[in-house]
């Protein structure tokens, strides 16, 4: 591949879990954000607006891959208007550096399961907006690959969990209740049978992306996971490393109408509501097969996010 330098736009829960992998791999790290917070030490900052295609651009220079790791606040009109924008600046980005894009995605382009585990060969049959909005997005980026204009591949992951999973199911509105010993409270149906994404997983994923050979470009690929389960049985898990049970239940209507007023992201919710509907189910076969990554085990993944919850949480 030339350079060893791996740019990764958007620090976040997983760009930032990216760059440590690297990092511990020896390769030169740069990750581009707006902010300098989430940039693990050893790699380089440099702070900007990936809507700015002139950032993207200088950012890339020189990169051996890059990474697509951002995401919009969750909002429709918001990825309407970002996420095509994006993944634009991306892959010219990539294209006039010369090198190869990895893009982190979600499954909302693939629409209901209808009884069936979603794999990277199942066809996008969106049936949500923001299902729409990936699946264009996924279109534009399969396409430039198509024409030669890049390597271009992309890794697809369901609701995440574990260290930094700020935003997730089991984050912030949910550890804060239970380290002070009270019930946790999600906004899913906590038995309805579900892929869950581990955070570290889903990085090491990515990373086995941008370092494989390119016969892994050109398709999308279902990243690394552990079984199907029920968020009940996930949590259940955090209980022996916290050392005491944890009482979980689904908030209930008007505290998520209450909570909507001071996070919007849970007005959001409704049209994706499907995923709990029957089990949304995700097969990673063809990824174990063709990289040997498996995921963490279930038990030191718990053990992992309870640790971080209690440094992260502390006095909340």
């Amino acid at each position: 591949m030339g350079s060893a330098r791996h740019v990764i736009f958007g620090g976040g829960q997983v760009g930032s879990a990216l760059a440590s992998i690297l990092l511990a791999r020896g390769f030169e790290v740069l990750v581009a954000k707006r902010s300098p917070t989430g940039i693990p030490d050893g790699a380089e900052a440099v702070l900007g607006d990936a809507s700015d295609p002139e950032f993207c651009r200088a950012a890339a220079t020189e990169a051996a891959v890059v990474y697509h790791c951002m995401n919009p606040p969750y909002s429709t009109q918001a990825w309407a208007e970002l996420i095509p924008r994006y993944m634009a600046n991306m892959i010219d980005a990539a294209a006039r550096a010369g090198t190869r894009l990895v893009v982190l995605d979600n499954l909302y382009m693939l629409g209901k399961p209808d009884g069936k585990p979603l794999t990277a060969s199942t066809p996008m049959n969106p049936c949500s907006r923001k299902g729409e909005i990936r699946a264009k997005a996924a279109t534009t980026l399969f396409e430039a690959h198509k024409r030669g204009d890049l390597l271009a591949t992309c890794g697809r992951a369901s609701d995440f969990y574990g260290p930094g999973g700020r935003l997730t199911q089991v984050g912030d509105h949910f550890w804060p209740r239970v380290l002070k010993g009270r019930g946790g409270q999600v906004a899913a149906d906590p038995d309805a049978i579900h892929t869950y994404h581990y955070i570290p997983d889903v990085a090491a994923g990515l990373a086995a992306l941008g370092t494989g050979s390119d016969a892994a470009f050109g398709r999308p690929w279902m990243l690394p996971c552990g079984p199907a389960e029920s968020l009940r049985d996930l949590v259940r898990r955090f209980e022996k490393p916290l050392g005491a049970a944890i009482a979980l239940s689904l908030a209930p209507g008007w505290m998520l109408s209450l909570m909507s007023l001071v996070a919007p992201p849970l007005r959001e919710l409704a049209e994706m509501q499907y995923q709990w509907a029957e089990p949304f189910v995700v097969d990673d076969g063809l990824f174990r097969e063709h990289f040997g990554v498996m995921p963490e085990h279930a038990d030191k993944a718990a053990a992992d996010t309870v640790a971080w919850a209690r440094r992260h949480y502390a006095g909340s």
